[in-house]
């Protein structure tokens, strides 16, 4: 491990729990591939403690930021002094930098790790029609970097309609002119199909959408990282579907967290 001085810039990941995290070993993995002297540990906090818990953040000088994980990404945008518009319609923030004043401000970040995800492997989403499983959580951020991005349509389903009709609204408050449609389980004509729900983390869990429906001109792609190979992934190559896994998404948002949080490379 790399030693700490009174120089090193702090960084952190608020969860709880937190045993899970993996987000500090990556972190600190970059930090020392660029050469930066900083170091992220885990921040462990409950709901009825954050607030006080990212007020006295504010008065860390050698904070750089913290990244923010289940359960808090909700609760962290009305504890923040400020946000980005993407993070307000979202209802939920990632990324929490401290500016020189103490100011905390809040990020969204998990859409566009997806986007870049796409983008390092070599599928750039422009012009392309997406299909997305989900309404919530990561599929709402994921849901407004595609059009962001440029899609030419975005199909958005979700077992309740109503969330992926609030969906569609609050892409359109940003992004008048975008194509955007509440669809079913069904995926055909289009050339992304997004799995933007928690479908699949769990043995048993069913399909989030009708495979059956899948082509071999799609490309399928998955937010899920563990297990690599979902039921999802596995019924798509199955019919012939190339496929995108999870891992992209996290390895770019690491990228995006570093690039958010001001960590620049040692000269």
């Amino acid at each position: 491990m790399k030693e700490i001085s009174g120089n090193t810039r702090l960084f952190g990941i608020l969860a709880d729990p937190i045993h899970h995290v993996k987000t500090p070993q990556r972190m600190n993995e970059h930090f020392a591939k660029i050469g930066f002297d900083g170091v992220c540990v885990p921040f462990h906090a409950r709901p009825d403690n954050l607030a006080a818990v990212v007020d006295g953040l504010r008065r860390l000088e050698n904070l750089g930021g913290v990244i923010v994980t289940v359960p808090h990404k909700t609760a962290i945008l009305e504890l923040a002094d400020d946000a980005t518009p993407v993070a307000r319609k979202i209802g939920a923030a990632n990324v929490l930098r401290r500016e020189a004043d103490g100011r905390l401000v809040a990020h969204m970040l998990d859409g566009e790790g997806f986007v870049r995800g796409l983008r390092s492997c070599g599928v750039a989403p422009e012009g392309k029609s997406v299909y997305l499983a989900g309404a919530g959580g990561a599929a709402n951020a994921i849901g407004f970097a595609l059009v962001q991005a440029g899609v030419s349509r975005l199909t958005i389903a979700n077992r309740t309609p109503a969330k992926a009709e609030d969906l569609k609204a609050r892409i359109l408050s940003l992004h008048p002119d975008a194509q955007i449609a509440v669809g079913n389980a069904d995926p055909a004509g289009h050339d992304l199909v997004v799995n933007g729900t928690s479908l699949g983390m769990k043995e048993g869990d069913p399909l989030p959408l009708d495979v059956s429906r899948l082509t071999p001109e799609q490309l399928v792609c998955e937010v899920i990282m563990q297990p690599k190979d979902t039921a999802l992934l596995v019924a798509a190559q199955a019919r012939g579907c190339k496929i995108h896994y999870g891992a992209p998404m996290l390895a770019c948002q690491i990228e995006l967290m570093v690039e958010t949080l001001g960590v620049t490379p040692a000269r």
